[in-house]
């Protein structure tokens, strides 16, 4: 596929690496010439350097002739019209955008328009053509959002309309499966049915088999159905209790969403060191306590009885503060801490810390992105371990005669290397991706992978030949 990435700064950047190693033929578009010859030398794709919304710049990264504009920069204003002149005088096919403030996000439905209900359009209407927007700040609200309805969890994530989960955890000493191989988890659940889809130890991805055996310090991705995540978790380890109060540091569009979302089941404080703004969020958060301060002030924090915290949650735009004011909260007796990061080279150094959880939005940003990117009927992807692993869900399409994975049983098909089916989704059945389970047309497929070179290999996987209609 030939795409255009407009912006290369992290997230720019790292969906470049992404998949430049997909056969993919990648064009990066922007103004710092320095940022772009690194990338260049590091990952050997093409560069054009100017502004990413200019006609003769779009003409420059070729596209007349691509099938996919990737708008990431860091104007929500050049992203629209960038997609917009790309539509008007290009008719590049797929065209997505970042978008992050709230006031175009607020009128979404009457500003954006997909070109294929454009061209349907009985009476044609004003809007910007973008197929797909990706709003990282709505994007990241949801995902701490699951992490504190599931404590004790180190990612949460969502298919098949939430029906199933795919859920990491630390295993620790004294959880029930620690010690016992992997078969043994039906005989500790024998009315549930979950898979284990990979295990890291020490960095290292282990490929799960029956005979594997969960250590202490494992990290453990398995899939359940979402109803049954808890008591899953439960084997790996002890149970925290369901969070109560929580503490948001950071009054921005993340901590104000994730306030809204969280008052109406817990406690929740939020500091703001902003006035105005903090005077604006106890306007239109009822159920929540707001206060004008520092959340790196000791005292504010002893005040608010930071002890009595469930989980304090730092999401201000500077990822010093987050980590400095998480790293006080800790030692001054909250339960657990979250840190929103927004440099990659931080990441390391907090989960060193004594910090539970750090969250990047670039990674919830590319997941969002390789969603739309990948080839086949891929309906959502999840960029795991920083980008190290995927989960993909898929669906079969087909019959035994034009696909290579309906009418087959699991254990018949040839996955690439590192490739696990965890679980599939039928209607509103959810099944455990066991070797004699056989893949019906329409199943929701869930793959995980260890190896993102194979990316490539599932997608035609689940192509079924030009004789399917």
């Amino acid at each position: 596929m030939k795409i255009i990435i407009l912006g290369a700064g992290q997230v720019g950047g790292t969906l470049a690496e992404n998949l430049v190693g997909e056969n993919n033929d990648i064009t990066l578009v922007d103004n710092d010439r320095a940022r772009l010859r690194i990338l260049q030398d590091k990952f050997d794709l093409r560069v054009v350097v100017g502004h990413g919304a200019h006609p003769s710049v779009l003409k420059e990264a070729g596209a007349e002739d691509a099938d996919m504009l990737i708008a990431v920069t860091n104007s929500d204003e050049c992203n629209m019209a960038a997609c917009q002149i790309a539509y008007s005088l290009f008719g590049t096919p797929t065209k997505i955008a970042r978008i992050r403030s709230e006031p175009y996000l607020d009128l979404r439905e009457k500003l954006f328009i997909n070109s294929e209900v454009k061209s349907s359009d009985a009476k044609p209407r004003g809007g910007f053509i973008i197929d797909e927007l990706i709003a990282p700040e709505q994007l990241v609200t949801a995902y701490i959002h699951r992490l504190v309805e599931y404590p004790g969890a180190l990612q949460v994530l969502e298919f098949a309309e939430g029906k199933l989960s795919l859920v990491a955890v630390r295993a620790y000493y004294g959880g029930p499966l620690v010690g016992n191989a992997l078969a043994t988890l039906r005989e500790h659940m024998p009315n549930i049915d979950t898979r284990v889809a990979a295990i890291f130890r020490q960095g290292k991805a282990i490929m799960p088999r029956g005979t594997t055996i969960i250590e202490a310090d494992d990290e453990v991705f398995f899939v359940a159905d979402s109803r049954h995540i808890r008591a899953v978790m439960s084997e790996m380890q002890k149970l925290d209790n369901s969070y109560r109060n929580i503490m948001i540091a950071g009054g921005g569009n993340i901590g104000f969403g994730l306030a809204k979302r969280l008052q109406k089941n817990h406690s929740v404080k939020l500091i703001e060191h902003r006035q105005e703004r903090a005077e604006m969020l106890s306007e239109k958060l009822e159920k929540t306590t707001v206060f004008c301060g520092d959340a790196s002030d000791q005292e504010l924090l002893n005040e608010e009885h930071i002890d009595q915290t469930d989980v304090f949650i730092a999401v201000t735009n500077d990822d010093e503060a987050n980590i400095m004011s998480a790293l006080l909260a800790k030692r001054l007796g909250a339960k657990k801490v979250m840190v929103l990061i927004q440099r990659e080279a931080y990441v390391d150094i907090v989960q060193e810390a004594n910090i539970d959880i750090a969250i990047s939005p670039q990674q919830a940003t590319i997941s969002a992105l390789l969603t739309h990117i990948r080839q086949g009927d891929i309906c959502n992807v999840y960029s795991l371990r920083r980008g190290a692993a995927e989960a993909i869900e898929a669906i079969a399409h087909g019959d035994a005669n034009t696909s290579k994975v309906v009418g087959k049983q699991i254990g018949d098909i040839k996955l690439p290397p590192g490739t696990t089916i965890g679980a599939i989704v039928r209607k509103d059945e959810v099944l455990m991706g066991h070797d004699k389970t056989v893949i019906q047309q329409g199943d929701h497929v869930i793959l995980f992978l260890v190896n993102k070179k194979f990316i490539g290999d599932v997608e035609k996987l689940f192509q079924p030949s030009a004789f399917f209609f």
